[in-house]
């Protein structure tokens, strides 16, 4: 696969005890750009998403084969800390969980975990990844005020400004806005589409048009399968697979 790829699956497999969860799934993602993951309930969209960064590690009974490459490196050598792949491969979870502390203890959590205790440093990076998740403006004034007062948008915000915080260059998000209103949906999206400047992005969504405003590729996934993998544009208007144009018409799902 070419060089470009930010991230690399070579033939995957994934299974939770007997259940063939991922079926020798290969695909390449592009560096700077946002992919989304699009499919039914239960066909393997999450379960793809959290291989890349390990999260299903957890999970009793669970096994992987073949190669997950980030940076041509595999991810499940023994050789590699999974604390540091994970500062590497940020995730954004599908309901917004802030700690039960202050909006500036929550963004410099991974920075203190690693270590990190001067002041300037902490204050620095809160600033900058607050400025990031476009929330600064709002939360300047209170960042010693607890996380949990702030509204369901501004939570899965002050999330994306957490994950940011450790330095990723990638950030997964599992149905990020899929909790939230209309107008904290929009802006996330909007969020999504100016991070990708910086940052790899992988998507889960149930939403097809939000898969068609923020990424620019989308893979359809069906019964732990990857049906299709294409350019956005062209997935939607013009799928390859009948299964992909029944899904997207509604047919199913």
């Amino acid at each position: 696969m070419s060089k470009n790829y930010k991230l690399v699956a070579i033939e995957v497999n994934a299974y939770y005890g007997d259940f063939h969860a991922i079926k020798n799934i290969s695909l390449g993602l592009e560096e700077k750009a946002v992919t989304a993951f699009i499919g039914p309930s239960g066909c393997g969209k999450s379960t793809f998403l959290r291989l890349f960064n390990r999260m299903n590690d957890y999970i009793d009974g669970f096994r992987i084969d073949g190669e997950i490459l980030l940076d041509q490196k595999d991810i499940y050598k023994k050789s590699v800390r999974v604390d540091e792949l994970r500062k590497e491969v940020g995730m954004v979870f599908q309901k917004p969980n802030p700690f039960p502390k202050t909006i500036f203890e929550n963004v410099v959590y991974g920075l203190r975990i690693q270590g990190i205790s001067k002041k300037k440093v902490l204050e620095e990076a809160a600033e900058r990844s607050l400025k990031q998740a476009a929330l600064w403006e709002e939360v300047k004034d209170k960042l010693h005020k607890s996380a949990l007062a702030l509204s369901g948008g501004q939570q899965q915000r002050l999330c994306i400004a957490r994950a940011l915080a450790n330095g990723p260059s990638v950030l997964l998000m599992d149905e990020p806005a899929s909790a939230l209103d209309p107008i904290s949906t929009a802006k996330i999206e909007e969020l999504i589409w100016e991070l990708k400047k910086d940052y790899t992005i992988v998507i889960v969504t149930h939403n097809m048009q939000q898969a068609g405003r923020v990424s620019d590729h989308t893979a359809f996934f069906l019964s732990g399968e990857l049906i299709e993998f294409a350019k956005t544009k062209s997935l939607f208007t013009n799928p390859k697979d009948q299964r992909t144009q029944n899904y997207i018409t509604g047919r199913f799902g």
